[in-house]
């Protein structure tokens, strides 16, 4: 399958930062080749990406995993769309950022680059929890364990390429099942929750997005292990909404920082400031700056 690329679209710069870190568990990149099974509902397919002139986006389905219906096809374009962000125009972002004293340098290093997104929300709200006050290599080593234990895997010469655990199956189980990963009973309790609302229908995607932000952060709130971090972090890489902005990240804060050559932690005053000009590209403003540390 060929998907046509958008305009302000640079593949060195997504690859850049999907390979950031070397204990990803969800894709490999090798060669600038993209390997990854794509789940969707009981559908699961293991496809190549490979990108052309930064134009066209070439799909190669592996292990005879192509499904035969087309709108099964569409799903999964849909599902790439999502993931690299295709749909938004980011003319205007790159407009306000180039006369941004603090997004000019990013914006002009990482041109090209997306809002990488999670589209599955269980996913994307398992890896906000897994993330909360550890760095950043400790919370991949915990995603590993816990999709190596809970999730499927397609084998491909010889190489197993995993899919997140569904959260049907994580709703069965009890913080004791988690003992063997290395997280906190809270995680635990916290993981086992948000599936267990999502197993009910009491949580899903479609109902979020059909909110507007205000509201989508304050359901989000609600739920047991979910703070206003996790809930703009969830908002920023999968329901897509732009102006969420987690203004009390570490990294964000660092970036900042480091950008300004400040001696101490810009306050949280000092930071709405800044953003002011970044009204509605406030989670692209945020992606950028992390990845000036990232």
């Amino acid at each position: 399958m060929i998907i046509t690329l958008p305009a302000n679209f640079d593949m060195n710069a997504n690859l850049g930062y999907l390979t950031r870190e070397k204990n990803e568990c969800m894709y490999e990149i090798e060669s600038d080749i993209i390997t990854k099974v794509i789940a969707i509902g009981e559908m699961q397919s293991l496809v190549q990406i490979s990108v052309i002139d930064n134009q066209q986006m070439v799909v190669q389905f592996l292990n005879d995993s192509r499904p035969i219906e087309k709108w099964e096809r569409e799903k999964i374009v849909t599902y790439i769309h999502e993931w690299f962000d295709l749909d938004n125009d980011l003319t205007p972002f790159y407009e306000m950022a180039n006369s941004d004293p603090l997004l000019q340098i990013p914006a002009q290093k990482f041109y090209g680059l997306r809002v990488i997104g999670i589209p599955d929300l269980f996913e994307a709200l398992c890896w906000g929890v897994l993330g909360q006050q550890i760095n950043l290599a400790f919370a991949h080593t915990l995603k590993r364990q816990f999709v190596e234990s809970f999730g499927d895997s397609i084998e491909w010469k010889s190489k197993k390429y995993w899919v997140f655990p569904p959260y049907e199956r994580i709703a069965q189980l009890e913080p004791t099942d988690l003992a063997a990963i290395k997280m906190t009973v809270k995680k635990s309790e916290y993981i086992i929750g948000i599936a267990r609302l999502m197993a009910s229908g009491e949580l899903s995607k479609d109902q979020l997005m059909n909110m507007n932000f205000k509201e989508a952060e304050r359901s989000l709130i609600k739920i047991r292990g979910i703070g206003p971090w996790t809930a703009n972090y969830v908002l920023m890489r999968c329901l897509r909404f732009q102006t969420a902005f987690p203004i009390d990240d570490v990294g964000l804060i660092n970036s900042i920082k480091t950008l300004r050559n400040m001696n101490r932690k810009p306050t949280k005053e000092e930071i709405l400031a800044l953003s002011i000009p970044w009204k509605n590209w406030e989670s692209y403003a945020t992606f950028y700056l992390w990845r000036v540390l990232y």
